[in-house]
């Protein structure tokens, strides 16, 4: 007998069923927290797999059996449609893809060196320049100044950057980045100081890289502003333009489909043929399968840059 079982032995402790008991209940808990985020997932991939089968179903079938997972009419006539001019469609992801890429590091480096700049104790109207911008939370110009200003200052109308920069900054962006530069300790910077490096050098080599769970956060916000963005290339990008983003083409796509139909209808004439509610998917997937092939080959990146700028030392 060993002097492990002998001290349990001499004691009178009893650890085997104590720990039998704790591995059964934690396999119990790790099983119910498996249950629970399978069902969860399941209900989030439901409406996907809801608007992909709808997309590649016939329009008297949606009729007649509502939306449905699989087919019961299986037709690509929603994808013809959306995809009749390719040169058009294939400009838009271009577009698209540019604003995206640019907008986003252009965007999570100023939107970083200002939440660092506010944060700074020694920077002397951090309080002032904290207010105007989330003065601008509460209060807006509106529409037209907006309008004006892109238009006839500027002088961006019918210009890509119309588009560009009114992504760039957001004040609950910078609001949030500045929070969590905040918790990083000012000593840092007082001793990179003391060795004899500068502000910029210390936001490149300390700042930043200790940010890296915020700047994946505010990263993966601004991507997505501008891959989903139409409102302002609407406002800004008239029709005359060879390619406008994605999303305005296959916005105008949809809503031509829709004024044929009722224009037809006011007729009394009959187009049963033209796939509205299929068409609406089809662009569905068209708009969102681009983000979830990317998505599971930047996903090690992303989890990585959170787990490395999660402790600080």
């Amino acid at each position: 007998m060993d002097m492990n079982a002998k001290s349990d032995l001499i004691g009178g402790n009893t650890p085997r069923p104590a720990r039998i008991r704790s591995d059964a209940s934690e396999v119990i808990v790790r099983w119910f927290g498996y249950i629970v985020i399978g069902a969860f997932a399941i209900c989030c991939l439901l409406p996907f797999l809801l608007i992909l089968g709808t997309s590649f179903t016939s329009e008297s079938s949606v009729k007649k059996f509502g939306f449905t997972i699989w087919p019961h009419e299986f037709s690509t006539f929603a994808y013809q449609i959306v995809f009749e001019n390719p040169k058009l469609i294939i400009g838009s992801y271009l577009v698209t893809i540019g604003l995206t890429v640019v907008g986003t590091i252009i965007g999570l480096f100023i939107v970083a060196m200002t939440g660092y700049a506010l944060q700074r104790p020694d920077f002397t109207y951090r309080n002032k320049i904290s207010f105007f911008i989330y003065f601008t939370t509460l209060f807006s110009g509106g529409l037209v100044p907006f309008y004006l200003l892109i238009t006839q200052y500027l002088e961006l109308k019918d210009n890509y950057l119309a588009v560009l920069l009114p992504g760039l900054l957001s004040p609950f962006l910078i609001i949030m980045m500045k929070s969590f530069v905040r918790s990083i300790p000012h000593a840092i910077t007082e001793s990179a100081k003391i060795d004899g490096a500068g502000d910029f050098t210390i936001f490149l080599r300390l700042i930043l890289p200790m940010s890296t769970p915020a700047l994946a956060t505010i990263g993966l916000f601004i991507a997505l502003g501008y891959w989903n963005e139409w409102y302002n290339a609407m406002l800004f990008l008239s029709p005359d333009m060879d390619y406008r983003p994605l999303q305005l083409f296959l916005y105008n796509v949809v809503t031509s489909a829709d004024f044929i139909r009722n224009s037809a209808a006011s007729s009394n004439v009959s187009m049963s043929d033209v796939p509205l509610e299929t068409m609406k998917m089809a662009t569905a997937v068209v708009a969102t399968g681009p983000v979830i092939l990317f998505y599971p080959f930047v996903q090690r990146y992303f989890i990585k840059g959170i787990t490395v700028g999660a402790v600080k030392g």
